[in-house]
């Protein structure tokens, strides 16, 4: 069976960064509904499109096709004495951007009296590698389609 819209693809894959430090192993599939349900990278869609089980690649990803570009208008700081007690460098919270859509900001330094956080994905303006693998692909079910992802073993559980 190709992968086309509506299909779920079990896949294993190795990423690495920039300077190839490896940020996933490969040895644990994961599967995933394809056809354009954000459920992984755009890159990843777009080289597996009409591929079948045992196609293997390497793919270097741009940031547009992996997490973005970096955007600086997501870095921010905000005084430390709005922040609970505790907050710590690598902490994450929710917040909203400027255009008031809920963000992810990651605490980066606390400086003083100063909290600076960034509110891109950690890895937004690096251009990543991945080796990966199909394993298998199937119709998806209704249920699938119905709620944006793949059931099943390796996709989500409700």
């Amino acid at each position: 069976m190709k992968i086309t819209k509506d299909t779920v693809v079990t896949l294993t894959f190795r990423a690495s960064d920039a300077q190839g430090k490896l940020l996933e192993d490969g040895k644990t599939p994961r599967s995933y509904l394809h056809g354009g349900y954000d459920n992984t990278l755009p890159g990843i869609e777009k080289a597996l499109e009409g591929q079948e089980a045992g196609y293997q690649a390497t793919l270097a990803l741009p940031p547009a096709d992996a997490f973005g570009e970096r955007d600086e208008s997501l870095v921010t700081s905000i005084p430390r004495s709005e922040f609970p007690p505790g907050v710590k460098v690598g902490g994450q919270l929710q917040g909203r951007d400027q255009q008031g859509q809920e963000q992810v900001f990651t605490v980066t330094k606390i400086k003083g009296p100063v909290v600076h956080l960034d509110g891109n994905h950690p890895l937004a303006g690096q251009t990543l590698t991945f080796s990966l693998k199909v394993l298998e692909v199937r119709a998806a079910s209704a249920e699938e389609v119905a709620h944006g992802h793949a059931h099943g073993a390796h996709g989500h559980h409700h």
